[in-house]
């Protein structure tokens, strides 16, 4: 058999738009299907197979779910044509990361569906400020946090909110519930009539879009008002 023939397939003789490396490097890891992010930690396939077609394969043996690839054995894997020892390790050490993060990340999920967990949450962040800021909390549909962003930051008595930025924002991150949080430097809770015109369009803006809007809050040092709870939402 000629060396074209018996030589593995590795990612670096690919042409280079079917190589994930570096489309990792060009678009994200997160433009990549699961297959192709296997085939990076192993490399390469066999003499029939890419590194990407031969994770096609396993994961189709696996229903297509990380958490059957994850409990596969060492030998289980290394059943296939292509997959020694070393990358059977490679393959469930990955697994097993995945696994520690999402373990992590639902560790540190915080649960803020009341405004006084919001503000306790918030306040670190604004007290002192002497200008105006404005954030967006985005929580999933259990009200727990998937990301906190700033913005923007304005003058002593206003900043400006861009409702198009935050309904982006939102579906971007895959959450369901939207929060907007502001503070008030005079250190006077009462909200303005800007803040209910805020209030008003983003409320709207959500409906419209499916999320739901839970509370537009206003932080000072010592105390808060929240739309919800005055009955405003």
């Amino acid at each position: 058999m000629g060396n074209e023939k018996t030589a593995r397939l590795s990612i670096n003789n690919w042409s280079e738009e079917d190589r994930p490396r570096e489309k990792l490097a060009a678009m994200g890891a997160e433009s990549l299907t699961n297959a192709e992010l296997l085939a990076i930690l192993i490399g390469s396939g066999n003499t029939e197979e890419s590194a990407v077609d031969l994770m096609k394969k396993i994961l189709n043996d696996c229903k297509n779910r990380l958490n059957v690839l994850g409990k596969m054995s060492i030998a289980e894997l290394t059943a296939y044509k292509g997959i020694g020892e070393a990358k059977a390790i490679t393959i469930l050490a990955a697994c097993e990361l995945g696994k520690r993060r999402q373990s992590e990340e639902v560790a540190e999920r915080k649960d803020l569906g009341s405004a006084t967990a919001i503000y306790n949450f918030m306040r670190p962040k604004m007290e002192d400020l002497d200008v105006e800021e404005a954030w967006v909390i985005l929580l999933n549909q259990k009200f727990k946090l998937i990301k906190a962003e700033r913005l923007s930051r304005g003058g002593i008595t206003e900043t400006a909110v861009d409702v198009r930025m935050i309904v982006k924002t939102a579906i971007l991150n895959n959450s369901t519930v939207v929060v907007l949080v502001h503070n008030h430097p005079s250190n006077s809770a009462t909200p303005g009539r800007d803040d209910d015109r805020l209030t008003e369009s983003l409320d709207k803006a959500c409906d419209l879009m499916r999320l739901y809007f839970l509370d537009h809050v206003i932080v000072t040092d010592s105390t808060y008002y929240s739309y919800r709870e005055e009955g405003r939402l």
